[in-house]
């Protein structure tokens, strides 16, 4: 017979934790340090949202940080707008300096306002971030030129176009030739004033030397110089070795302030904020029309870099309706938040067409969408 004490207190033996739950104990350790670690390595990625949203018909913080208009006309008649013509923008998150984690990238993934991209998409390898920086602010001021005569050639003026070279390719054709500045009137005796109409008689002289009349310095000179070629692509094109930007004499002075926007994404919605300070009347009826697309001095919309971006961009600005280049359609197709109506859009006809309609409470439904 075993007695028991009452007043002697029992401990019970200690327990030892499953073997299952040491191993999710360990497992569990292990993720958060190879989090940890993944947290400070390189990804090869950077992440696009979207950037601020600028009114053309508005202002903005100038180099001093004061507002000045986005677009101000100078010897010409300019009339009272409302509304708004907003251009959109894109912010890239990361650098080759500093790319995002992986935690910011799989947020970003599962975030249908962002973007994930490889780095060489926006950083290439070869390429300074100075000298993106400087491509880029040139691609800016060479799409506020295109903007203007568009604009003014659709209103009537004549804007007579110029090629202006911009730079020089080094050991180039051009090396030692052309110097930056230089305006290019005409090749092989024939008149130019469009990159195409040069790119057709460089490609046609089949590598023989192509006589350039330069004006420099306010003096028309010739010059002589022999185009080059991939020698290992027998279909490679015939190049002379510059970057060309298009000048033009403008009736009046068209000014355009934006600082720290890059690219030439804005150029058709600079060229419509043009045309609605120059005639009587709201173009957009008064309402916020936003859009983005390049454009060219003959009116040709082109596609642009983040169209997702910036329609998320567009709704949060509080816009209705958006004006996209055609050749992004298949980027939006799908990708439409509720709220914003898109018109599809292949020049700046087809834009002002749009615009009238939703100033004019027109038929919607009949104007070009991505859908259709």
């Amino acid at each position: 017979m075993t007695l028991f004490d009452d007043s002697e207190p029992v401990t019970p033996a200690p327990r030892r934790a499953s073997r299952a739950v040491v191993a999710g104990i360990w497992s569990l350790s292990a993720a958060l340090v190879v989090l940890l670690v993944l947290t400070f390595l390189p990804t090869g990625y950077v992440i696009q949202r979207p950037g601020p949203v600028y009114n053309t018909l508005g202002s903005a913080p100038g180099a001093d940080g004061e507002d000045v208009p986005l677009i101000t006309v100078e010897g010409a008649e300019t009339y009272p707008t409302e509304g708004a013509l907003d251009l959109l923008t894109v912010q890239v998150v990361g650098s080759r300096e500093r790319t995002p984690s992986w935690f910011e990238l799989a947020t970003a993934w599962f975030d249908r306002t962002r973007a994930v991209l490889p780095i060489e998409a926006v950083f290439p390898p070869d390429q300074t971030t100075e000298q993106r920086q400087s491509e880029s602010a040139a691609l800016m001021v060479d799409s506020q030129k295109e903007a203007t005569a568009a604009a003014l050639s659709e209103l009537g003026y004549d804007v007579s176009p110029q090629l202006r070279v911009f730079s020089v390719v080094e050991d180039s054709a051009a090396d030692g030739v052309l110097r930056e500045e230089d305006v290019i009137l005409a090749a092989d005796g024939q008149q130019v004033s469009t990159v195409a109409q040069l790119r057709d008689i460089v490609d046609a002289s089949e590598g023989a030397p192509v006589v350039l009349t330069v004006l420099r310095d306010g003096a028309t000179r010739t010059l002589d110089l022999v185009p080059q070629r991939d020698e290992e692509d027998p279909d490679a094109p015939w190049l002379i070795g510059v970057t060309l930007m298009s000048d033009y004499d403008f009736p009046f002075d068209v000014e355009i302030q934006l600082n720290n926007v890059g690219g030439p994404s804005a150029g058709m919605m600079f060229a419509l904020g043009i045309i609605d300070v120059l005639t009587p009347g709201q173009l957009n009826g008064g309402q916020r029309v936003a859009g983005s697309g390049t454009i060219t001095a003959d009116g040709t919309v082109g596609p642009i870099g983040g169209v997702r971006q910036k329609l998320w961009g567009a709704v949060g600005d509080g816009a209705s309706y958006f004006l996209a280049a055609e050749a992004n359609c298949g980027e939006v197709v799908g990708h439409v938040p509720d709220g914003l109506r898109v018109f599809a859009v292949e020049d700046l006809d087809d834009a002002l067409t749009a615009l009238d309609a939703i100033a004019e409470d027109g038929d919607l439904d009949a104007l070009p969408t991505c859908d259709s």
